[in-house]
């Protein structure tokens, strides 16, 4: 007689994939401090700030990666019986999807992108994935050394990392390392995730087929390939995370606040040296996004300026953008190295510009400017992302290739990545001065195919000729008079003309129209009773009946 079986799995209610199971040793690993830590991280960071859906943490986002993981290599392992996948190496590949963000610091990647630079600037180079490494490693020995091998650990750590080369089972399963963390091409559980739930929270209505890709995959000659139905499908993976990096993580406010929360960070760090706790996982459980409010509630006057800035983003004072320009992807050494606060601020000094308040020129500094360089692109560089993954078919099974642009579309960009060059001011009160002076620097750059001082219109290329690749721009520019600088066609080329859409008079220094001080309020309708004076608004009904009442006595 059989025996039934007694539940023994938790599920979670999620709102991307439903129901989600875990067995009791995975939720052995999600019931200690170092996991939960993740439901105090938020996953866009900043962006919550802006879109009040992008509330989720990376604590769910790790369920989903870990749920996928599973479904990823238990699929693998029954379609393709012949690859030796065993139990216990999807409860590694499920256990490196759920771990895969444990390193994860406060604001995500504000933290290891921007802040861990500057304010360790001779630590040895440091990511969120190391520190995943690091916690997982002291979760697993304050808490689950009896229940996973030593070779497991270091085997879940190369399948975070992605590094097959870390491992014995990187040389017999190579392909289980594009599950969770893929080097190769980019297509990986991680991305179907994030690009599923980041676009649920702030409320984009895009729907990636991530069960059908899963069910597409194939290992052929230790690549996990795709059917080349899908093709269309793993190209819009791609245009998906350009367009949320673009649109949404990039957005023009989500900078502004990234970049206040970085200078309330340096100077916390002055004084509680927190950054030095990347490499003490005990301290490093106790970082997550209350350091926020840790450093609001202090009362130490060194830490008053970082508590000033905090109080503008609660006020919603924010650094302002004053201009934008795409650049092309291979101007990036150059807009770094000419388009510098210090050269703007230069301008604005020496070049004489036209119709900026004097005053202002003369307080402007350095501190007052910020130049942000932003690289969009598919995720693979300036190339095709499609040219990186294989695909088969139902024909040939066993055999994969590289698809061609005629095996997908005939209409995708030449280019897959561009630079977002932006102006932020710290202070609304430069804004024209800081875009006057900005524009002149722009003026002033050499346009390719140009030589210095002789302005050069760039023709436009026939529609049969491609485009050509612009050239090595030379780094040396005046900052004194503007040369005359003839816009390039509409096109695929860079262009170093002004933007019409965002032009300032250049003493401007007013605030964003939709933000009206209540100051300003109530001079306006004081204003607004003194012009109507001698044509009073219409008695309400309230009014007349009272005025009525008073006469009839």
């Amino acid at each position: 007689m059989t025996q039934d079986l007694i539940p023994n799995k938790r599920i979670f209610k999620d709102p991307v994939h439903d129901y989600v199971e875990y067995d009791p040793w995975i939720c052995s690993f999600i019931d200690t401090p170092h996991f939960q830590r993740l439901r105090y991280v938020k996953q866009l960071g900043i962006s919550y700030h802006v879109y009040p859906g992008a509330s989720h943490n990376r604590f769910e986002h790790c369920l989903g990666v870990g749920h996928l993981a599973r479904m990823m290599a238990q699929h693998l392992q029954k379609s393709q019986p012949s690859l030796g996948i065993t139990n216990e190496h999807i409860r590694c590949v499920e256990l490196a999807g759920l771990c895969h963000d444990l390193g994860h610091g406060p604001w995500s990647h504000v933290w290891d992108g921007h802040f861990i630079p500057k304010a360790l600037p001779n630590h040895p180079k440091w990511s969120h994935e190391q520190a995943s490494e690091m916690m997982f490693d002291d979760m697993v020995k304050k808490y689950r050394s009896h229940d996973i091998s030593p070779e497991d650990v270091e085997t879940v750590k190369a399948l975070i990392s992605g590094r097959k080369e870390r491992c014995k089972l990187g040389k017999t399963m190579p392909f289980l390392f594009e599950i969770v963390a893929n080097d190769l091409n980019g297509i990986d559980v991680d991305k179907f995730d994030y690009i599923a739930r980041d676009c649920h929270a702030v409320g984009e209505k895009r729907n990636i087929a991530m069960t059908r890709l899963i069910h597409s995959a194939r290992v052929i000659d230790g690549q996990i390939c795709y059917d080349i139905k899908d093709a269309n499908t793993v190209y819009e993976l791609f245009y998906t995370r350009f367009s949320l990096h673009k649109n949404i993580y990039n957005h023009k406010t989500t900078r502004a606040i990234e970049y206040m929360i970085m200078d309330v960070l340096l100077i916390a760090q002055k004084h509680m040296k927190f950054a030095e706790y990347i490499d003490i996982p005990e301290k490093y459980l106790h970082l997550t996004d209350d350091l926020f409010h840790r450093i609001h509630t202090t009362e130490s006057e060194e830490l008053a300026p970082a508590r000033k800035i905090i109080d503008r983003i609660e006020r919603r004072d924010l650094y302002r953008r004053v201009d934008y320009k795409i650049m092309d992807w291979d101007d990036k050494d150059f807009c770094q190295a000419q388009i510098t606060p210090e050269a703007i601020v230069h301008a604005a000094k020496n070049a004489n510009l036209e119709g900026v308040e004097q005053s202002l020129v003369a307080e402007l500094t350095v501190d007052h400017v910020i130049v942000d360089v932003s690289k969009m692109h598919y995720g693979r560089g300036v190339a095709n992302p499609i040219y990186q993954v294989k695909f088969y078919s139902k024909h040939e099974p066993n055999v994969c290739r590289r698809a061609e642009s005629g095996d997908v579309s005939l209409l995708m960009p030449e280019k897959f990545g561009e630079l977002l060059l932006r102006i932020y001011t710290k202070e609304e009160r430069f804004m024209g001065l800081v875009q006057t002076a900005y524009r002149h620097v722009l003026r002033s750059l050499p346009i390719p195919g140009e030589t210095a001082g002789v302005a050069t219109i760039v023709p436009t290329p026939p529609a049969t000729e491609a485009p050509s690749t612009p050239t090595a721009l030379t780094p040396a520019f005046g900052l004194g008079v503007p040369q005359s600088c003839a816009s390039r066609p509409f096109g695929r080329t860079p262009s170093y003309s002004d933007n019409q859409f965002t032009t300032l008079p250049p003493n401007c220094q007013s605030r964003s129209p939709t933000r009206i001080s209540s100051r300003s309020l109530k001079r306006t309708r004081e204003t607004s009773v003194e012009l109507d004076i001698d044509n009073p608004p219409p008695i309400r009904k309230s009014m007349r009946l009272a005025s009525a009442s008073s006469s009839a006595k």
